[in-house]
């Protein structure tokens, strides 16, 4: 039986907490961002935690071996 391929896109824009949780980082911070308020840019910096029910697809099927 071959080995399963993760998905590559989806392996550099998400990793693995300690506790098995995923983590990703937050969308619309990389340009034209002059636009923005100070607020919802402060709030778009650091990662995230996905949510349970988006997490469980996630790593059954994106990122399998883990």
């Amino acid at each position: 039986m071959p080995k399963m391929k993760s998905k590559r896109a989806a392996a550099k824009r998400m990793s693995y907490t300690g506790s098995g949780k995923v983590k990703y980082k937050k969308m619309n911070s990389r340009h034209i961002l002059t636009k923005m308020s100070k607020k919802r840019k402060r709030n778009l910096r650091g990662n995230s935690i996905l949510s349970e029910a988006d997490s469980a697809r996630v790593r059954k099927q994106l990122l399998p071996y883990r």
